[in-house]
């Protein structure tokens, strides 16, 4: 099972220009799951969804996605809307005003979390979120699991995106998510960067973002001293893959810009290839 992750589209940012960069931007990187070697059997679409929460670019998202060849599963994250997004989205479910959901497919159910307190950059976790949360995980104890949403529960070092180990939203999650052997990854976005960690027990990933990056910039920064530092950077828009093996997630991400290829599997190539198959252990 192969399940492709985007994140951060920021659509509307220019909200008078349907031509928009972050528009190009998503539109490249959706074209390029779309023509991957194995395609993707569903899309991760994981928050800030849109810029400003507006029903028009929530309308611009719906039709840059529907000519996906696969199934595309949304969560929400702070810059997002609730009762814009259902409005135009009105398939995906709520549960108590909540957009929390499960997606059972193939040989992995995909838990979809809402981390999104309107009015707040940071995430939030409610206690009747979390009651759904460990009741939805303790009706499938035996199924490979994954966690999907926003924020990331964890400091990231770059200080100004990052949450505090200490907020009460995280604490609540992570009782939640206690004692479920199940669970096999958190992925996020949010942080618009490739992060890699673990936290709670669990393998805890960060997608990059389709919009643009933000700087790796790993020192203390003062909220009254603009220190000019680099924020936000234009680098390629970018994408992950996570490959299930049966036994685990393993995790991937590329750019959607074009690639200087080097070399190719050609008639040269052949005895290298089967040289390292045949290599191997059999079976």
């Amino acid at each position: 099972m192969l399940v492709a992750q985007i994140t951060d589209i920021h659509l509307g940012f220019e909200p008078d220009n349907v031509a928009e960069f972050n528009r190009k931007r998503l539109d490249q990187v959706l074209h390029s799951l779309c023509e991957l070697d194995r395609r993707p059997d569903l899309l991760l679409a994981t928050g800030d969804l849109v810029d400003r929460g507006d029903l028009d670019s929530y309308q611009r998202l719906r039709s840059a996605l529907e000519g996906c060849p696969f199934p595309v599963w949304p969560c929400l994250g702070n810059h997002d809307v609730r009762d814009n997004f259902s409005a135009v989205f009105p398939e995906i479910p709520v549960v108590d005003g909540f957009v929390q959901y499960v997606v059972e497919t193939g040989p992995v159910r995909f838990v979809i979390l809402d981390t999104l307190e309107e009015g707040r950059h940071g995430g939030a976790y409610c206690e009747t979120r979390a009651r759904w949360l460990a009741d939805t995980l303790a009706q499938a104890r035996d199924r490979p699991t994954v966690i999907v949403m926003h924020h990331p529960p964890f400091e990231t070092g770059i200080e100004w995106m990052t949450t505090h180990a200490d907020e009460p939203w995280v604490g609540r999650l992570k009782q939640a998510l206690a004692g479920h052997d199940q669970i096999i990854g958190v992925v996020c976005g949010h942080i618009h960067r490739t992060i890699v960690t673990g936290w709670a027990g669990y393998p805890l990933i960060v997608c990059p973002s389709t919009a643009p990056q933000v700087a790796l910039t790993l020192a203390p920064i003062d909220p009254d001293r603009a220190d000019l530092r680099p924020m936000i950077i234009a680098d390629p828009p970018a994408y992950g893959l996570h490959y299930w093996t049966g036994t685990g997630l393993v995790s991937h991400f590329d750019t959607a810009d074009a690639h200087v290829v080097i070399a190719r599997y050609d008639e040269r190539m052949k005895p290298l290839v089967r040289d390292m198959i045949e290599e191997r252990p059999a079976g």
